[in-house]
């Protein structure tokens, strides 16, 4: 199966998801002397000061700092949820700063995929684990068969929970159920907050093995964390102190 976005399923259901709409080598994320300032009626806070990164396609990056130090903004930025005040945003390939909100929307839509740290908030309550996968992917134009979609189910430990709800999953079933989601359609980037907070340590290992697992087929996951287990299975880390970039 493939469809306009580069997603295709290899042949062996438990094959990796392969994805030919951009090289692995190129970025999933860019930012170039990006700053952000939040602004009340008494105060202006720096959230984020002249920070220049990029996140790679194929690998899973952690964002970390004390609380304060800017993840959230990073993400939200990364997520196109945000604009900066100033510096460019690129997802990929493609500036967010300059989009209108409309334009902005469909390109998170299409390139990029959030994940909540509450499992829940990631799926809809009525839908089974097979009507979720094949909704992602009609929201990023690409068709996926039930056949496709059981089959990232039984690769992600979840194929006999194909037709459960949310309601019916645990909390670690829930945030793999919501992995799967992420990368259908070949977004080029997964935001997760904080994924694993919520999750006990076997829940988690399955979440972040997921993760893992699912990069090497040309996804960048960007994660925000301080969960030690997540720091076992980075190829990356972005560490932030006061809203700027410091040494890894």
């Amino acid at each position: 199966m493939s469809g306009p976005e580069g997603f295709r399923f290899a042949d062996d259901p438990l094959a990796a998801p392969v994805f030919t709409a951009a090289p692995v080598e190129a970025s999933a994320a860019v930012c170039r002397g990006v700053s952000k300032t939040y602004r009340t009626a008494t105060e202006s806070v720096p959230a984020l000061v002249d920070v220049t990164l990029a996140i790679p396609r194929a690998q899973v990056t952690v964002v970390v700092g004390p609380s304060g130090s800017g993840k959230s903004s990073l993400l939200r930025l990364l997520a196109c949820i945000d604009r900066p005040d100033s510096g460019e945003v690129l997802i990929a390939g493609q500036r967010v700063d300059q989009l209108r909100a409309r334009a902005r929307r469909r390109l998170r839509q299409q390139q990029v995929a959030y994940l909540f740290q509450r499992p829940g908030e990631n799926l809809l309550p009525y839908l089974d684990a097979v009507a979720q996968i094949r909704l992602a992917g009609q929201l990023r134009g690409t068709a996926v068969s039930d056949a496709d979609a059981l089959d990232l189910l039984d690769r992600l430990g979840l194929a006999e929970r194909a037709d459960h709800h949310p309601a019916q999953l645990s909390g670690g079933e829930q945030q793999r159920l919501a992995v799967a989601c992420g990368v259908v359609g070949a977004p080029a980037l997964v935001v997760a907050d904080e994924p694993t907070a919520e999750l006990d340590t076997a829940a988690a290992e399955r979440v972040l093995a997921a993760m893992e697992d699912l990069s090497t087929a040309g996804v960048g996951f960007v994660i925000s964390s301080h969960d030690p287990r997540v720091m076992a299975v980075t190829d990356g880390f972005i560490r932030l102190d006061h809203g700027r970039l410091m040494p890894a």
